[in-house]
């Protein structure tokens, strides 16, 4: 069976660095081996926002799409300081029309098959992401018409899931930590027990590995706490009324991670905890394939798991991020306490994609 293979005993930074684990290059002096990323742009203007950041290879496709096409989707230029960019061409100026665009394109790709580890029919999701002007800003959605509020929104179009490393957007999620709080005694600080799922063989992505109680991708159109219900009932049988009623938002996560086959993934998650009562009769199961089992296990336990890198990547630092809410990693008890909490709030260095 598909799965990871226990690591060496890795310490919570070095979770985080697993992670967070990409940071563009500088912009002088950088090594020969450091790919020159173009920014994506909105529209070909000087003032438009950067959506993405593309590797070499997009950059030439894209090319290859603009010579072969009477009517091309894309430009191409360079800024006052002669750093070049990639932006949709001129007449591609609403949130329908790129989206079509980015439908026509990605699906065409996957068809004729190239980069098969990100969108082949086997990765294919068929779940469209938003993209919006500001990844730090309003989550707006115009609803199922697109252009029923012109091009005025954060919102700027969506895309094909599995596309989204190719073209470097900042996606966003949902992680639910589903525990049960042990209260100490004579005074002593609670510990916990944590439902953690594996997930199944055949994702398309990371199979086998542990995953955090509940977590999913937020589609376009879909609230934040309206995707934690979906997930908790599609991923693991929790019924909405107990989702609604314990869920508790505990902040966000974002980082910037580099697959190993260098696809750029800068992501924010969206945290949750649910507390569930004693006696609860709730418990985490299967529902729709995408995880193959569930189990109760105390939380030392679980940071056994994380150290051997048994967990998906960004699911390991959910987990260190409750931890240190929890007071169980402290500025005492961790000698990279700050390194820690400062990597798990980052910005993908996004005030550098157009500058």
């Amino acid at each position: 069976m598909p799965g990871p293979t226990p690591t060496a005993p890795q310490s919570f930074l070095q979770i985080v660095q697993s992670c967070d684990n990409f940071r563009l290059p500088p912009r002088s002096g950088a090594t020969s081996d450091a790919e020159r990323l173009l920014p994506w742009l909105l529209s070909p203007s000087p003032s438009s926002p950067a959506v993405g950041l593309l590797r070499p290879e997009v950059v030439a496709q894209l090319r290859k799409e603009v010579e072969s096409s009477s009517s091309p989707a894309w430009e191409f230029g360079q800024d006052t300081t002669g750093r070049e960019w990639v932006s949709f061409a001129r007449g591609i100026s609403t949130p329908s029309a790129r989206s079509r665009v980015m439908k026509e394109l990605c699906e065409r790709w996957r068809d004729t098959g190239l980069w098969p580890d990100e969108i082949s029919p086997r990765k294919w999701r068929n779940e469209l992401y938003p993209v919006y002007r500001n990844p730090f800003g309003r989550r707006d959605y115009p609803g199922e018409d697109e252009d029923a509020h012109g091009d005025t929104l954060n919102y700027a179009f969506r895309m094909e899931r599995s596309a989204s490393g190719l073209f470097g957007i900042v996606t966003f999620g949902v992680h639910m930590t589903v525990y049960i709080e042990i209260p100490g005694e004579d005074g002593q600080a609670p510990s916990y027990n944590l439902w953690v799922p594996r997930r199944a063989a055949t994702k398309q992505t990371w199979p086998g590995y542990l995953d955090n109680s509940v977590a999913g991708g937020i589609e376009a159109g879909l609230g934040v706490f309206d995707c934690v219900v979906k997930e908790s009932m599609e991923e693991a049988s929790i019924p909405e009324d107990v989702v609604r009623r314990y869920a508790r938002a505990t902040g966000s996560i974002s980082y910037f991670f580099r697959t190993p086959r260098g696809w750029l993934q800068p992501e924010v998650e969206y945290t949750y905890d649910l507390a569930l009562p004693p006696n609860s009769g709730v418990q985490p199961k299967p529902l729709d394939g995408e995880v193959e089992s569930f189990e109760l296990l105390p939380l030392e336990k679980v940071v056994e798991h994380m150290r051997a890198g048994l967990f998906k990547y960004n699911c390991a630092i959910v987990l260190i991020d409750f931890m240190v809410r929890k007071g169980i990693i402290t500025p005492d008890s961790e000698p990279d306490y700050q390194e820690i909490v400062t990597r798990l709030h980052g910005r993908f260095d996004y005030d550098r994609w157009i500058s």
